[in-house]
């Protein structure tokens, strides 16, 4: 007896320490880049002086400065050229994707085994026991908590200490947290005590089990934070296992980011069922799952794709759901559930226990046929489940007489238990000699995603990249003003420590705010959330909660900002009554667009704060609403700057005189404020712009006091808009865009601009929230009469806006040297509110032949290559887009940049289309009982960019991997991050400040970015601490594109920045490498001079600022 305690006791030692070299050896890997390698410092030109008078400021003196070092383009045509293991878009190459029946398994084939297989090495048996939570769909968060996810944690607790041999998961740490602040230390000191025995485990941990289509990686890495922040402060514990058994299809970035997390393992659900019966045949259901772009094999994580078709205990014992539902003991007779196959599970008793077992057995035996090892994972669980005590006793109880049954029997050869997901993990490790050397070669290598998903027939998940995009766009919104106030808020708090005076600054109320906003959009990335899958009133529960939280991170900026603007610190004043500064838009409700407030001028100046949230300096076009067209606006350094005055309209031809909108050239420092002054001045020297209107019944000329506006028959003749890089054609029938004519080469490219309706099939399943089901292709968008199209030109943009009954479209061109030149501004405000099962969709049409090959991007982070396939149908070649989709040829990229998440496809050569918005009558069968029928009034921002190619070749069109262009990520990050205006409250009276804010020394290099500088909760109470999460992310480039004058104010350093040139206002006073949800920090962390990093990789550093 003695022996064989101390024999367990020397195995758990074992097993801890094979964990512990696991997690070094993890950090090892992240931390090898960032180690000081390299002494040459930086090649980065000297910081640009913000108080030169001399830069003219419609165009920049500064685009000489731009250097890419020429090591920096290596990585992009490096990249793709080793191919190792498996490629998806080989996988879907060779996939017929027919769908025969495969017997019990409908979408598989039959398993059969020999019964002596075990005899050397026995089958291990993992059940795991778990319980899906979505945080909303059918009700809402707190109403789910209240009826289901309080009560299946409460008798956790209980049930798991009853019997030590229990097991249970759990992974939404927004229930787990919101239960755990309800309940008294007795309890939580039994949690903590089923966790450390290994009773309980927390799998992944983020605030909820993120949608992977539709949501960015901010938020996802912001998401795994916040659940992981969480759980070091309230439990001391570390996730090391990821559990994905929900989200509609997978991506690779969640796979990256669980990595930098620390994670080697991770599980996911949602995969084609034709990919799943492939990679079920070739026994590569488990597999190191490795980065398109990496150049070793630094990224692999290892990754279990379940390969049935539903994470329910019908789909999980084996391949044979009529014999796994007779084992979900909820499902007895006399329950409330029962299995649709008509035979009821029986409870486990002396009489049936040998046949019962048996039965089991053999689906257990099956289903390991399908994987390389003798390590078996059967999941236990579904939606909601163990709410009842009863519940945990009919399964646990069974289970358990099963278990003893099947161990007796030394001739079945199996060991069955429970366990948690780590358990599983460490025994797969083990018996595939995971760790030694040598062993890699043991699981294949998979590259690649997972979408577009389809769980049976032609029923392809694409519709949900679309659905409720009024959210999807909100979402973007919140994210950008998260990011904005996060960092502003850091510069804040060390600024008010560092004088007595700022000690009232309201830095823990502020931070209640931040964390609120934090959890609210961790909230929102649920996969039935962003994804717009929840019924109507959850929808408006996330919507309201989005809408707060931008309305409080207002304040966190104003306040923020107020602190580091004034000149004189001793005159911080805080007052709650009436803020210092003032927001220049405001949103009326949850689901309305915001509206600009109008600025009353007066002959005294009144200070107008341009608010730069991105890490590069920016030329900016500005635009707000004052009350006056005697305008004069002065720059920071108090000089006039030239100023267009545009209309504001009310409809498409009548001019509203309460308000005038100004737009002018903002000049802002990276991450900075800056101040300009407003006044009114009757010999103001704004130049108004000119507008033609063209209508059906027009009057010549139309009389208004301020404007020159001419009226005219929709005709034939083309409409033009031009700036210093290109010249726009438009049809004067439709307003739409019909060619480009780029100048730096004089080429003319076809370029039209169509709108489409698609329609729902006549069969039995159409069309819902979740899925696409098409009636055929999409079909022109008609219009009897001409649209009404008002066209402006101006000195600083010129725009084509055309009205139409389902949309306002406005092309407007900016007349600016450097970046915002040289995309195309596109906005659609979408209304299909009288639709009836139709959804739109934005086609543009083009002479590029793209051979059907095109590039999304997945989650904002990298980009994935697509082949419009003619074997698929066409919902299948609709793929997501979270920021960037394009298609090329040797010559040329055209590429959309968006502002918000949506649905994109190429179906023919030379097209690119994009699903705006979805109107669907009726519910698509997969459990949200509704159609989608609360449409909005939705505003969706486009940027077109067309760049010219070069030096590439024919061969690489067909690399597994592509990267932007260096003006394609900055014209993404500006579409994303639009700067800020603020004004000061009339009220107030009005203290001196300072004429720019500018917290870095210059800009970061150009594939640099700063994804968050989030200030870290303090150890207790709810206030922040001295130390702030430095979220950085280097992007990998194409240098192939034509290298005119980017506009682009910044270089690149080969990865490297110096840590003592990053800031100006503040001191770094310590910059420590850290995992990069924080929780583990590498054995020799220690203060770091150099921050230095590989292309694509996303670094979090913990830094301290004084």
């Amino acid at each position: 007896g003695q022996l064989s305690i101390l024999q367990e006791k020397i195995d758990h030692l074992e097993r801890l320490l094979a964990e512990n070299n696991e997690i070094i050896s993890n950090i090892r890997d992240s931390v090898i880049n960032l180690s000081e390698s390299v002494k040459d410092g930086q090649k980065n030109p000297e910081a640009i002086n913000f108080s030169r008078g001399s830069v003219s400021e419609l165009f920049p003196s500064a685009p000489a400065l731009l250097t890419v070092d020429s090591e920096d383009c290596l990585f992009a045509s490096k990249s793709g050229s080793h191919s190792s293991g498996v490629q998806m878009l080989d996988v879907y190459d060779i996939l017929p994707f027919d769908n025969p029946d495969g017997g019990v398994w409908k979408q598989g084939f039959d398993i059969t085994y020999n019964e002596n297989e075990w005899d050397s090495e026995p089958l291990q048996v993992f059940v795991v026991p778990h319980s899906h939570n979505d945080p909303g769909w059918l009700k809402t968060f707190d109403d789910y908590f209240r009826d289901q996810t309080q009560h299946i944690l409460n008798n956790m607790v209980i049930k798991l200490q009853e019997d030590n041999r229990r097991k249970f998961i759990w992974s939404e740490i927004s229930y787990f947290s919101k239960w755990w602040d309800g309940i008294d230390s007795q309890k939580k000191d039994a949690v903590k005590r089923l966790i450390k025995d290994g009773q309980f485990e927390i799998v992944t941990g983020g605030w909820v089990m993120p949608d992977e289509a539709s949501a960015h990686y901010f938020s996802l890495i912001d998401q795994l934070i916040e659940g992981h922040q969480w759980l070091e402060k309230n439990l001391g514990v570390k996730p090391k296992s990821g559990w994905a058994v929900d989200p509609f299809g997978h991506s690779p970035t969640m796979a990256y980011l669980l990595k930098r997390t620390g994670f080697s393992n991770m599980l996911i659900q949602r995969v084609h069922y034709s990919v799943k019966k492939h990679f079920s045949i070739q026994k590569t259901l488990e597999f190191f799952w490795r980065q398109n772009w990496d150049l070793g094999s630094s990224t692999d994580i290892l990754c279990h794709m379940m390969p049935f078709y539903s994470y329910d205990i019908p789909h999980t014992c084996g391949p044979d759901p009529k014999i796994c539902c007779q084992f979900d003991f909820k499902r007895l007779p006399g329950g409330r559930i029962s299995c649709p196959w008509r035979v009821p599970p029986e409870a486990i008793h002396a009489g049936n226990v040998q046949h019962r077992a048996w039965i089991i057995l053999d689906q257990y035996r099956k289903k390991s046929k399908l994987f390389r090892t003798k390590v078996l994972l059967a999941p236990l669980g579904d939606d909601f489940r163990y709410t009842e005590s009863s519940e945990w006793d009919q399964q646990y109880q069974n289970y358990q007489k099963l278990f003893d049954y099947m161990n007796s029997r030394p001739e079945w050869h199996v060991k069955a238990q429970f366990g948690t997901l780590s358990d599983y993990f460490e025994a797969l490790h083990k018996a595939s000699n995971l760790g030694e050397k040598s062993s890699n070669s043991f699981f294949p290598v998979v590259s690649g995603d997972f979408f577009t998903y389809a769980d049976r027939d032609h029923h392809y998940w694409s519709g949900y990249f679309t659905s409720r995009p009024f959210y999807k766009r909100l979402d973007r919104v919140l994210e950008s003003y998260i990011r904005a106030a996060e960092i502003l808020y850091s510069f804040a708090l060390v600024q008010s420590s560092k004088s007595e005076k700022m000690s009232v600054f309201p830095s823990v109320d502020n931070y209640k705010l931040l964390t609120e906003a934090r959890r609210n959009l961790g909230l929102f990335q649920h996969h039935d959330a962003i994804t717009g899958t929840a019924k109507d009133w959850v929808v408006v529960d996330y919507g309201t909660r989005l809408f707060h939280s931008i309305m409080n991170l207002k304040k966190v900026i104003i306040d923020s900002a107020h602190v580091l603007i004034l000149k004189d610190k001793s005159a911080y004043n805080y007052d709650t009554a009436t803020p210092f500064l003032k927001m220049d838009d405001v949103q009326a409700s949850q689901d309305s667009l915001p509206r600009k407030t109008v600025i009353k001028l007066t002959l005294q100046p009144r200070y107008l704060l341009i608010y730069n949230p991105t890490e590069q300096e920016r030329f900016s076009v500005v635009s707000v609403n004052v009350n006056s067209p005697r305008v004069k606006l002065l720059s920071p350094l108090g000089k006039p700057v030239t100023v267009q005055i545009s209309a504001v309209w009310d409809g498409a031809t009548t001019v509203s005189h309460e308000a005038y909108q100004i737009s002018f050239v903002a000049h802002v420092p990276p991450l900075g404020i800056g101040v300009y002054q407003l006044l009114e001045d009757e010999n103001s020297e704004a130049v108004l712009a000119d507008y033609n209107i063209y209508v059906r019944n027009s009057r010549q000329e139309k009389l208004d006091r301020v404007f020159k506006i001419k009226e005219m028959q929709n005709s034939a003749d083309n409409i033009i808009l031009e700036n210093a890089y290109m010249k726009l054609w438009f049809s004067g029938m439709s307003g739409l865009l019909e060619k480009i004519k780029t100048k730096e080469d004089g080429k003319n490219h076809q370029m039209k601009v169509e709108f489409a309706w698609y329609g729902t099939t006549s069969n039995r399943d159409k069309s819902g929230a979740y899925l696409f089901l098409p009636d055929g292709d999409a079909k022109p968008y008609i219009f009897t009469d001409p649209p009404a199209i008002r066209v402006a030109h101006g000195k600083i943009f010129s725009e084509v806006v055309c009205f139409f009954h389902h949309m306002t479209h406005t092309m407007r061109l900016y007349k600016v040297q450097g970046l915002e030149g040289q995309s195309l501004e596109v906005s659609n405000i979408v209304d299909i509110r009288g639709e009836y099962n139709r959804e739109l969709a934005m086609r543009i049409s083009s002479d590029i032949n793209s051979q059907n090959r095109f590039y999304t991007d997945l989650n904002g982070y990298q980009i994935q290559p697509r082949l419009t396939m003619s074997k698929l149908p066409l919902q299948a070649n609709i793929y997501p887009m979270t920021t960037m989709a394009y298609i090329q040829d040797v010559g040329v990229r055209l590429t959309l940049h968006s502002a918000q998440s949506l649905g994109v496809a190429s179906l023919k050569n030379g097209q690119l289309e994009v699903i705006m918005d979805r109107r669907l009558m009726q519910d698509d069968n997969r459990g949200l009982g509704q159609g989608v029928q609360d449409n909005k009034i939705t505003a969706n921002v486009f940027r077109l960019l067309l760049e010219r190619r070069h030096g590439t070749d024919v061969n690489e069109e067909k690399a597994p991997v592509s990267f932007p262009s260096l003006l394609s990520h900055m014209t993404s990050l500006f579409v994303n991050h639009p700067v800020i205006p603020m004004t000061i409250n009339a009220d107030s009276s009005v203290p001196e400040l300072i004429n720019t804010f500018a917290p870095l020394m210059s800009s970061m290099p150009c594939d640099m970015h700063i994804v968050n500088l989030r200030a870290i909760q303090a150890k207790v109470d709810t206030k922040p601490s001295d130390e702030a999460a430095l979220i950085l992310h280097r992007k990998g480039f194409d240098c192939r594109f034509s290298n005119r004058d980017m506009g682009l104010l910044c270089s690149t350093t080969q990865g490297k920045v110096k840590v003592h040139k990053l800031f100006s206002k503040f001191r770094v006073e310590s910059l420590t490498p850290t995992s990069l949800s924080l929780m583990h920090s590498p054995p020799d962390a220690r203060n770091i001079s150099e921050i230095n990093m590989s292309s694509m990789e996303i670094n979090a550093f913990r830094i301290r600022l004084r």
